[in-house]
């Protein structure tokens, strides 16, 4: 069976075809034959859709999944669905689940789930045993399984000779080091942001100097060591200055940034609504301007969704109490659309990320297999409840006015579409 898309503006800053509306013939997962018109034969399944454009597969570096031990938050089975009508065909799972991906067996397990799916699954397994801070994991093994990356999911690593032993040992077979960017002394039990808001609302601050210690010690580490260090998910303006520097020096460090701190501040607290409760926290107005101009000249690698399904029980009840997490791959490409240029986030969601992961970007030419997104950056919606595709409902973006619609994804010889 081969699927022909009509009229689809290609977005692929590697592919001749660059911002250029072709038609697209996809025969046996391939790209066919990409041309001005195509003509159709009774057997194609032609798409065509209002203002349709085509990215490579977008990548989501950190996506938390349930299963095991968490299936009423999600299953790897849902997740991967969810991800695919997302616009992503392909995403790293993180490791935050009973029991943790720590062994050679966990791995397989993770892969084996996802055998056959539309969207493939990537291992990131974690950096100690048991995401304990306080022995290595197996993590060679782990990598000849299938891990792609090796960290503690939201859990710094405190002792810094575990850290620095990790990241001269991972030279040895090219592994990447993931370190949570928290100082948990300083942090505390720190929930929102220490500033302005969390004193007028009476929350326990978790101060931005939290996350510039702890990055400030991998970067001195990285620089004694060499190897490769990544550094998920920042949020202050000094976060992206350290990085910066660093890379200026040459140091081999790259990093992320969830969605929702490119969109949303601390100014979200003051209903107390704990689906703006996360790791780290809401940061303010400048901090949000600084990592949308990090992500613009290229400091900030890659865009995630930083996707953690967290069940109603636990997300649902006292902010205070409330988990940290929010879901995200639904809501991520209309969130960064409405506050980036296209180009800029379409390259943190495709190449970059996969050339730091080291997965294979599957660029839009004849010949290549189709392994592509399909969406219309232009229409505005207002995510609503209704939108919400995964099984927890934890979305930080219910009501907000997003850019952008994803149609779906051809990827590993399958259509997925809304």
């Amino acid at each position: 069976m081969s699927t022909l898309l009509k009229n689809a503006t290609i977005i692929d800053a590697t592919s001749p075809y660059h911002n250029q509306k072709k038609d697209i013939l996809i025969s046996d997962g391939k790209l066919e034959k990409i041309a001005d018109s195509i003509q159709n034969k009774d057997t194609y399944t032609v798409i065509e859709l209002e203002n349709l454009h085509v990215s490579c597969g977008w990548f989501d570096t950190s996506v938390s999944l349930g299963e095991p031990g968490f299936e009423e938050r999600e299953t790897i089975k849902h997740g991967l669905q969810v991800a695919a009508k997302s616009g992503f065909t392909s995403i790293a799972v993180n490791s935050n689940t009973n029991p943790v991906i720590d062994s050679k067996s966990d791995v397989e397990f993770l892969i084996s789930k996802a055998f056959n799916s539309a969207t493939k699954l990537y291992p990131i397994a974690a950096l100690t045993k048991n995401s304990d801070g306080l022995e290595i994991s197996e993590m060679y093994d782990m990598q000849q399984s299938g891990a792609i990356a090796f960290g503690d999911y939201n859990k710094p690593i405190e002792n810094d000779n575990l850290m620095k032993i990790a990241l001269l040992y991972a030279q040895n077979f090219d592994g990447l080091v993931l370190s949570f960017p928290k100082n948990n002394a300083i942090a505390g039990d720190g929930i929102a942001n220490e500033g302005i808001n969390s004193t007028k609302l009476g929350l326990k601050g978790n101060p931005a100097l939290a996350e510039h210690i702890q990055i400030s010690r991998d970067l001195f580490l990285l620089e004694y060591t060499g190897g490769k260090l990544h550094i998920p998910t920042i949020s202050t303006t000094k976060s992206v200055n350290l990085i910066k520097e660093a890379k200026k020096k040459g140091l081999k460090v790259t990093c992320s940034v969830a969605a929702h701190h490119l969109v949303l501040t601390d100014d979200e607290l003051h209903a107390f609504d704990s689906n703006f409760k996360t790791n780290p926290p809401l940061r303010t107005k400048e901090d949000l301007k600084a990592l949308q101009k990090g992500v613009e000249t290229g400091v900030i690698d890659i865009i995630t969704s930083d996707h953690n399904p967290i069940d109603i029980e636990h997300k649902k009840v006292e902010f205070s109490e409330a988990k940290d997490g929010v879901i995200g791959l639904e809501s991520a490409f209309g969130a960064v659309n409405s506050v980036l240029d296209l180009a800029d986030f379409i390259d943190c969601f495709t190449t970059k990320p996969k050339a730091i992961f080291k997965i294979e970007n599957h660029s839009i030419k004849e010949g290549n297999f189709a392994d592509i997104t399909l969406f219309n950056p232009e229409t505005e919606v207002i995510f609503a409840s209704k939108d919400i595709l995964s099984t927890s409902k934890n979305s930080a973006f219910i009501n907000k006015r997003l850019k952008g619609k994803v149609y779906g994804i051809f990827a590993n010889n399958q259509l997925i579409i809304n």
